[in-house]
């Protein structure tokens, strides 16, 4: 069975162009894997500058950093 890229980071890009940037933070604090972030920075990329866009950027980069790490795991 092949596996169907997730649509994700288009959604979240669509929120982003929608002007509701709080819902896409919200959504990007969930992301699901980290290829679905590093998409979605290749879509805010093309993004003009602007203090939202700085703002986005600094959160994905946290999450894709969080995402990438290993898990801390404790015995019971």
């Amino acid at each position: 069975m092949a596996r169907v890229k997730s649509e994700w980071a288009a959604k979240v890009f669509a929120l982003v162009k929608g002007g509701n940037v709080d819902a896409a933070v919200a959504q990007i604090k969930v992301a699901p894997t980290v290829g679905d972030i590093t998409r979605l920075q290749g879509l805010l990329s093309a993004l003009p500058a602007s203090p939202a866009q700085r703002q986005l950027d600094k959160v994905v980069e946290e999450e894709r950093a969080l995402l990438a790490a290993p898990r801390l795991h404790r015995s019971p």
